[in-house]
């Protein structure tokens, strides 16, 4: 069959929405890194909608930082990709053009940080994942044994790192005289612009004082909250759209109608006239908690929870009345950690929330939500446990969901069916728990382990206890049976 590009446009049915706008026009204003699916559901489709609003400036120059696999399915179709917006029975399909070239940076280095030193590049975005910035969990700081991050303290000649790329590429910019570009971490990350700005500080240094001032100086790093949820794309989505377009699109996302980018409105250059979804602001944080201990701490417990009962997508857990309630009480107690802002109606976000989850169309799978957990649940679970002992309240909901992580580690769920541990510690982690023989053991062999853990956290009787009690029944009796147990308990 023939493939989506600028050739086959013009054949696709008149209700797929396509690019208003002159795509050879259009300058590349943004370099990203990690175009995964959520990038091309979420900031490429921001970005489509200021070229289709006119200003040309803001096209797109994406690159994977590790695999070809994007960019071999993109550079066929010139770049070009269906978007499907999925609501119930509704489907929309839309055609993204934004970007105008994907490099795979091991193959291209050069060729990337060409892209990120160019005049034209005024912004430069980044979903690498937690793990990408090499960054401990718990303190921030750089990971200094990590392979590729050592690689990038000896010598920048050729980056390995999303941070060694961007202090490589700011450093070519100063040597040109050029302004240093926004960097936007995209990412869940709490501070993610504090921690992005910390890292290449903090590699800039070992290289050159004089860069690291400049960059500090004159860089800007803001705050940012996204958020869409974006499920996997399977090959029965490609043959399905196939089928309807009568061309085959290998790079199709599938999303759900609702989208929110919060920005810290802080650029040291130029930025877009942004559209609907995105909400300048002077303060992200209180945005940035909220999504984080609500949308994504439930979504950790369904993904958990669910997981070990053998249920594969989301709407699929939330159907069970037990998994129903327990995120309704995970939601009560992460609640009392938070300072949303005015503009943010706690029970209407719930609410919200829920329906979303429930949306079936997007088969949203608990086992892709349940990857890299170690460097998820500080944040979206962790925080509003230390939160709430501090304030002498209950962690039934919460301590249930890390214990059922705990549990995930184990590679088989309660039917016996093995999965994998998709974790850059799953190693460390399974090398912790081979010698521990009971769930008291396990529990302490986990929380021993202080990047995912903080160690003033780990030393609390309470949350120990809460953790042996809650790994205990869903060891011996499965998760639905914990569940069952909580619903007695609240």
């Amino acid at each position: 069959m023939r493939r989506l590009s600028s050739a086959t446009l013009g054949t696709l049915p008149a209700d797929v929405i396509r690019p208003a706008y002159d795509r050879a026009a259009v300058r590349a204003g943004v370099v990203h890194l990690g175009i995964g699916a959520f990038h091309r559901a979420h900031q490429a489709a921001v970005f489509d909608d200021v070229l289709n609003a006119g200003d040309l400036r803001w096209g797109i120059v994406a690159a994977s930082l590790r695999s070809s696999q994007v960019r071999d399915q993109m550079a066929p179709q010139d770049g070009l990709y269906a978007m499907l917006v999925r609501d119930g029975s509704s489907e929309g399909a839309r055609i993204i053009g934004a970007v105008q070239r994907v490099i795979v940076a091991p193959e291209e280095p050069q060729a990337l940080l060409n892209a990120l030193a160019s005049p034209d590049t005024h912004v430069v975005t980044l979903t690498i994942t937690e793990k990408g910035y090499r960054l401990d969990p718990a303190t921030g700081a750089l990971i200094e044994d990590d392979p590729q991050l050592a690689a990038d303290l000896a010598s920048l000649a050729r980056p390995q790192t999303a941070p060694g790329y961007l202090v490589a590429a700011l450093a070519m910019r100063k040597a040109l005289g050029l302004p240093p570009f926004t960097a936007i971490s995209c990412d869940n990350l709490p501070h993610n612009g504090q921690r992005l700005r910390n890292a290449v500080l903090a590699l800039a240094r070992r290289h050159d004082p004089a860069l690291a001032e400049w960059i500090g100086e004159e860089g800007a790093f803001p705050e940012t909250m996204v958020d869409r949820i974006v499920p996997a794309t399977t090959l029965d989505d490609v043959a399905a759209l196939a089928a309807r377009l009568d061309v085959e699109d290998r790079a199709m996302v599938k999303t759900e109608p609702f989208i929110q980018w919060v920005i810290e409105d802080r650029f040291c250059g130029p930025r877009p006239k942004f559209g609907a979804g995105v909400q300048l602001t002077a303060a992200v944080a209180p945005w940035e908690e909220a999504k984080l201990r609500l949308l994504n701490g439930a979504h950790s417990g369904i993904a958990y929870l669910g997981g070990l009962a053998g249920i594969d997508h989301v709407h699929e857990a939330l159907a069970l009345p037990a998994i129903r309630a327990f995120v309704e009480a995970l939601w009560d107690e992460a609640q009392t950690t938070l300072s949303p802002p005015p503009e943010l109606d706690l029970a209407a976000y719930r609410d919200a929330l829920m329906a979303r989850f429930d949306n079936p169309t997007l088969r949203h799978r608990t086992r892709q939500i349940a990857m890299d957990g170690s460097q998820k649940l500080p944040q979206r679970l962790l925080a509003p446990i230390a939160a709430r002992l501090a304030a002498g309240q209950g962690i039934e909901a919460l301590s249930l969901a890390v214990a059922a992580w705990m549990r995930w580690q184990a590679g088989r769920d309660d039917l016996g069916n093995a999965h994998g541990v998709d974790d850059p510690l799953a190693g460390a982690i399974a090398a912790r728990l081979a010698d521990a023989d009971t769930a008291e053991e396990r529990v302490a062999a986990i929380l021993r382990l202080d990047a995912v853990v903080p160690p003033a956290l780990a030393a609390n009787a309470a949350f120990r206890m809460a953790l042996i009690r809650w790994l205990a029944i869903l060891e011996t009796q499965g998760a639905l049976a914990a569940l069952s147990t909580f619903q007695e308990r609240i």
